[in-house]
């Protein structure tokens, strides 16, 4: 199998990368296909195994496509608004594709081209990172066991206590583009069986986590799960979908400061001669902070939630699963390992035949959850699930 990461010298991208070194056969090609061919050859010869670099600029579709010619698995991990772009790339690949997600309207739109993808037989799974993508599969795992579900509420929580020499100005581990966005644009929520938005930030009150997380406050942000269960769970009678994140109080504060100034802002300035988008000024500056130094090893705790409300033999039941996450040690990685592993391990259950279906497809409706989190504990990623009878559970 050739698999071809988009974007695999980014954050994301190489842990994915890490991920299929470390997992599949040593006769699969694996290819980092990157705008930086530089920091792409850095990364392929920190392997010990052949990993192939091509420079490519998803915005000439007639060259990537060259570039890219006898891909099997295409997985994306760029900025979300280019998910089209590359749907498109694969499709003239005629391959299988896989991604982080879309922020729930990009999710519409890539959603549309399921009949493309049905009619070429290759399979398109979106928004198969932590959240969405665990998320997903935590909540089919559950509902899964239920007569009805009239429920999904997803929650984030963790903790970073992680020496850093020098300190970040501003922590970021994936596109603080994205994250401006999840604190700018009104974020969906499923309510009494209609969708509705409401205020970006809002809906934070505490949460009870396991320890070490412990109790948080998470906010509604703009999400692809929202996008989703609702259309699977339909025949369940699904009602309620939500989804909550915490993030660090400073960090929380500062990202907003940068919202309120205006930081979050696409619409072009002009700075002499130079046009460019606020939001892409910050984010090119945030993310070329020097990479610190850890000191005394990573200290990271993640957990990924989804509560799932229903009936069982006509019964009130609520059931939590949680996704623990402390990281990899042996892979050096901290826990954006539960983002960067998921399109990996997906990518090899579709290249082993374990997913057979085709079209645009939201994880929980093809992926097979016992698989799935026997695969995230070969990674050192634990399910924990707990059934409550009645419906009681604090959200």
């Amino acid at each position: 199998m050739k698999y071809v990461v988009v974007g695999g010298a980014g954050a994301m991208g190489s842990i994915t990368i890490k991920d299929l070194v470390n997992t599949v056969n040593k006769k699969d090609e694996i290819v980092i296909a990157d705008y930086d061919l530089e920091k792409a050859e850095k990364l392929a010869k920190s392997f010990e195994r052949k990993v192939s670099c091509v420079k490519v600029d998803v915005n000439n579709h007639e060259e990537t496509v060259i570039s890219l010619q006898g891909t099997d698995i295409l997985i994306n991990s760029v900025q979300y608004q280019m998910n089209l772009q590359l749907m498109e790339i694969a499709l003239s690949l005629k391959c299988h594709y896989v991604d982080l997600g879309g922020l729930f309207h990009y999710t519409k739109k890539q959603l549309e081209l399921d009949p493309r993808f049905k009619e070429i037989a290759k399979t398109a799974i979106i928004g198969m990172g932590a959240a969405p993508g665990i998320t997903n599969l935590l909540a089919k795992h559950c509902a899964d066991e239920m007569d009805t579900v009239s429920e999904i509420h997803i929650r984030l929580g963790s903790k970073d206590k992680t020496n850093y020499v020098p300190k970040p100005a501003l922590a970021v581990s994936y596109s603080l583009k994205t994250i401006l966005e999840e604190f700018s644009y009104p974020p969906a929520v499923f309510t009494n069986g209609k969708m509705k938005f409401v205020k970006p930030m809002s809906g934070a009150v505490s949460h009870k986590f396991p320890l070490p997380v412990g109790t948080q406050k998470p906010m509604f942000t703009i999400h692809s799960e929202v996008a989703t269960l609702p259309i699977t769970y339909k025949d369940k009678g699904i009602k309620e979908v939500s989804f909550k994140i915490a993030f660090d109080s400073d960090f929380t504060e500062k990202v907003k400061f940068l919202r309120d100034l205006g930081l979050a802002s696409h619409d072009v300035v002009k700075i002499g001669n130079i046009e460019v988008a606020p939001v892409d000024l910050v984010n090119k500056v945030a993310m070329s902070q020097p990479t610190p130094k850890i000191v005394g090893g990573i200290n990271q705790y993640e957990i990924v939630r989804a509560i799932v409300k229903g009936t069982k033999h006509n019964k009130k039941v609520t059931f939590i699963a949680d996704c623990h996450c402390s990281g990899k040690k042996d892979w050096d990685l901290g826990t954006d390992i539960n983002t960067g592993c998921p399109p990996s391990i997906v990518a090899q259950l579709i290249a082993h035949g374990k997913i057979t279906e085709t079209g645009v497809l939201a994880p929980e409706s093809c992926i097979d959850t016992k698989v799935f989190f026997k695969k995230l504990e070969e990674r050192e990623l634990f399910l924990k699930v707990a059934k409550k009878d009645g419906w009681s559970f604090l959200i």
